[in-house]
């Protein structure tokens, strides 16, 4: 069996795009439509969605990874980075503190063209706070670059990399490829998600770091979705890759043993495409709850404000088994009395809406 880079049209890719024509349509109308949802908020309200979105992917990716991350520390590292914090805020966590350094430049630096330079600096923010990690390099360890799984004595071997020595070559191609093949260039690929697509397999194929190849890779995809749209991408891929790991690694494997990647292509598209749907669905939810506090006004006390916050904190989702008389006693602090004469209020008002009938009456949002 030969791997993808062992093959003699390496890396000329193989594919067929005739299955997913109408998956690239529909991407192409769902960006439209996201752009068209977040005109329509306030500025401070995009700007914050658009940090959520950030931070999801972000603790998303490192989460694939088996980093576990605080999301709040990676948003405090978000908006230190944006300069949102008058005064920035200080964060314990060195790596919530790089990765979000890494989202912030490739959002900021979409446009511009990928160099060595950039992907060192990107592996050096990367690994910020992870020690024994020979950063803003290429591996170079002799003994061959396997992905593995299984306990030690019984692994499975699902791929081996280029040797170490072949990597600089390799990634000189690679960085000219991505340049060529973006928007304008001689070489272009036109649709930004099958572009997105093949740079993560090509990344990830010469496997090129010791450490932080998934998270890298993943962020070279959105680089090129970026450049294809024109402006940054708002959605997350690590979530949606997340959703169907068990898809994402079985469709890696198979296009890294393979001469025809088609399969790949139409994984990864359908993957990007239910990313793009996530994120217009929370763009949506958050243009709904704006209008909503602009209907409300000054007009419910401060309990029935922090119980609506938090029931909305939830997202598209809401609260977990709507709200009761009870999980509001516990969130506003109040006695039964109180909290029974604020449902009501709130119902008269429109705000809430009461489902079911007797001890079992909870609540949604009308959203």
């Amino acid at each position: 069996m030969k791997y993808l880079w062992q093959r003699e049209k390496w890396p000329t890719f193989q594919y067929d795009l005739t299955g997913i024509q109408d998956q690239i349509l529909c991407f192409t109308e769902k960006t439209g439509r996201v752009d068209g949802l977040l005109s329509a908020l306030p500025e401070s309200i995009k700007t914050e969605a658009i940090i959520d979105l950030m931070v999801a992917e972000a603790v998303k990716s490192s989460e694939i990874e088996g980093e576990m991350l605080s999301r709040p520390d990676v948003m405090s590292s978000i908006k230190n980075n944006l300069g949102l914090n008058v005064q920035p805020k200080r964060v314990g966590d060195r790596r919530a503190e790089g990765i979000a350094k890494l989202m912030v430049c490739v959002r900021n630096d979409f446009a511009q063209p990928l160099s060595r330079k950039m992907l060192f600096e990107w592996h050096s923010m990367l690994m910020m706070g992870t020690p024994r990690i020979r950063v803003g390099r290429w591996r170079t360890h002799p003994e061959p670059m396997l992905v593995v799984s299984g306990s030690i004595g019984s692994e499975e071997i699902h791929y081996e990399a280029p040797p170490s020595k072949q990597v600089p070559g390799e990634m000189k191609r690679f960085v000219e490829w991505f340049n060529s093949s973006a928007p304008g260039a001689g070489d272009e690929i036109l649709f930004a998600p099958v572009r997105s697509a093949l740079a993560h397999l090509y990344f990830e194929t010469i496997h090129p770091f010791e450490d932080g190849n998934g998270r890298i890779g993943r962020a070279l995809s959105e680089k090129a979705l970026s450049q294809g749209l024109a402006r940054p991408a708002l959605l997350s891929l690590s979530r949606s890759i997340d959703a169907d790991r068990a898809g994402y690694y079985g469709a890696l494997k198979k296009a890294q043993r393979s001469g025809d990647i088609t399969s790949w292509v139409e994984w990864f598209v359908r993957m990007l495409l239910n990313a793009q749907k996530q994120a217009e669905t929370e763009i949506e939810f958050t243009l709904k709850k704006t209008k909503l506090f602009d209907r409300i006004g000054n007009r419910l006390n401060e309990r029935q404000l922090k119980v609506v916050r938090r029931m909305l904190r939830e997202g598209p989702a809401e609260f977990d088994g709507g709200m009761t008389a009870k999980k509001y006693m516990a969130i506003a602090k109040a006695t039964k009395p109180t909290a029974t004469r604020d449902l009501r209020d709130l119902v008269a008002k429109k705000v809430l809406i009461p489902l079911g009938g007797g001890r079992s009456t909870h609540y949604q949002v009308n959203i």
